[in-house]
């Protein structure tokens, strides 16, 4: 008899400790280095796509503020537009430019709803299929630039949770003809972020040697034709930023014509260097570390 009860307890406290595993559920949450990093990629997208200023807010699944940062030149309402537009990409996980586009379409009742800021420029922090916060822009050249800074927060925190999963990030980086066509005419970056960057790159004459210590390049030339070196020894070769070297020429190494549709992968650590340039040379380079 005793060890019939004992069985009974045993087996109600499995079932109790079953019951409230099954009511508690694991939850991701971003930390305040995570915050720190989307603003991080937010504002070197911002430098480098000349943004005459802006206010990055981050904040968490619930809406609160976890940071922000204001860049020079910014107007003084829009910190709080920021903190508006990411709240609402959090509480409502969907990017505010959804809603703005519902708005415009004739639902205008939506404006009623509290702590809501349906201005483009906020997007969620998604990881895994859940989201964990939100970014939101304001005080950039354009609503359309709002949203570009703050996907490039949030891409900084997916990508990286993606590079370890294995999963897709989202939302994805769009840009348009126009904005590609203007940086090819001055030869630009599109994005850079933590771990790939896509350069527009422009060429009308010989450039340095060049060696990435973690970056491989991978080149797609569009327009133009060049003579390419790699390998061999970079010649009065110095360190100009952190994994960069650059000299002035390359001796050695192997010569290769390249051409308008070719493919180049450059792994990290070669020497590289634009000899001769039959240009202007148009040509994507997609960086990955």
């Amino acid at each position: 008899m005793i060890q019939f009860k004992s069985f009974i307890v045993t087996a109600f406290i499995l079932v109790m400790a079953v019951t409230s595993q099954a009511q508690v559920m694991e939850k991701k949450s971003l930390s305040l280095e995570g915050a720190k990093k989307v603003i991080d990629a937010a504002v070197a997208y911002a430098k480098q796509n000349n943004a005459p200023g802006g206010v990055i807010a981050v904040v968490d699944d619930g809406g609160n503020l976890m940071a922000l940062e204001r860049l020079d030149g910014t107007f003084a309402a829009g910190a709080n537009i920021s903190i508006g537009k990411a709240r609402t990409a959090a509480i409502f996980k969907r990017p505010t430019s959804v809603f703005e586009e519902i708005i415009k379409n004739g639902r205008t009742s939506m404006v009623a709803l509290v702590d809501f800021t349906p201005l483009q420029g906020g997007v969620p922090i998604i990881v895994d299929g859940e989201v964990i916060g939100a970014v939101g822009v304001s005080g950039a050249a354009s609503a359309k630039q709002d949203e570009e800074l703050a996907i490039a927060g949030a891409n900084a925190i997916m990508s990286t949770s993606a590079s370890k999963n294995g999963t897709q990030p989202a939302p994805i980086t769009y840009f348009d003809n126009n904005k590609v066509s203007a940086a090819f005419a001055k030869g630009m970056p599109l994005i850079e972020i933590s771990n790939y960057k896509v350069h527009a790159s422009r060429r009308t004459e010989p450039g340095m040697a060049e060696v990435h210590v973690k970056d491989t390049d991978v080149i797609y030339v569009l327009e133009g034709s060049a003579t390419l070196v790699t390998g061999g020894t970079v010649v009065d070769g110095k360190t100009t930023t952190q994994d960069e070297i650059r000299g002035k020429e390359i001796s050695g190494g192997q010569t290769q014509k390249i051409t308008k549709g070719d493919v180049i992968i450059v792994p990290a650590g070669t020497p590289h260097w634009f000899k001769d340039v039959q240009g202007p040379v148009l040509y994507y380079v997609v960086k990955v570390s």
